[in-house]
Order: C-alpha cells, then sequence, then structure tokens
C-alpha cells in the first residue's frame, strides 16, 4: 500500500457514514470523468481550402479556423515570428503561408497526442 492509499484509509477510517458515502461517491464520480476524458476523441480540423492568392493575415485567420481546438496563447510566437519573416524580411506570402500551414499541423499533431506517448 503506497503512502497515499494509507493517508486516505486513515482519513476513510474518521469519517462518518454518511461522509464515507460521499467520498465514496465522489471518487466513483472522479473515476467517470477521467473515463470520459479518455473515451473522447480529439477535435478534428476543420476542412477550409487555401484560396490561390492569400495575405499572412488571411491564411493565420484561415488556420485558426481550421484548428479552433489549439490555444491561441500557444501559437501566438511562433505565428508572429512568421509575420516579421514575411513583413521586415521580405520572406514571399506563399513561403510564409506554408510555414505556417506546418506550423499548425504539428501543433495539431501534439495536442491529439496524449501526453504519455509523446517521445
Amino acid at each position: 500500500m503506497t503512502q497515499n492509499e494509507k493517508k486516505l484509509l486513515l482519513q476513510f477510517r474518521s469519517l462518518t457514514e454518511n461522509q464515507r458515502e460521499t467520498l465514496l461517491d465522489f471518487a466513483a464520480f472522479l473515476a467517470t470523468r477521467e473515463e470520459v476524458a479518455e473515451a473522447s476523441e480529439p477535435a478534428q480540423p476543420v476542412p477550409m481550402e487555401r484560396p490561390a492568392q492569400e495575405s499572412v493575415v488571411k491564411a493565420i485567420k484561415r488556420l485558426m479556423a481550421t484548428y479552433p481546438m489549439l490555444e491561441r496563447n500557444k501559437l501566438l510566437h511562433e505565428t508572429s515570428n512568421q509575420m516579421t519573416r514575411h513583413v521586415i524580411h521580405g520572406i514571399p506570402a506563399v513561403t510564409v503561408i506554408d510555414d505556417l500551414e506546418v506550423l499548425f499541423h504539428r501543433h495539431y499533431e501534439a495536442y491529439i497526442t496524449p501526453s504519455d506517448k509523446k517521445p
């Protein structure tokens, strides 16, 4: 028995019967939540066709709409770096948009890969 299990057992034994039932109900609830979280499929990207002529800003908006499940704050730094490459360094929009698509796809792959299976 682990140290946490021993502590839990000691605390459980100090509870009234009603409190024990409440604790068991809560434990069952937590176990159910975990099963639901594991069983649910990760959100899928919303396919959006890339226009032939597209600005970097519009591409970012399209990719944000394509991958709504991704956290914007995690993408902000890399996305702004790509925008800087285009605006300041003169990298063609097509090249930057290609890189943005790779960036968003990489973040999506990280999103769908469980953290315990990441290398």
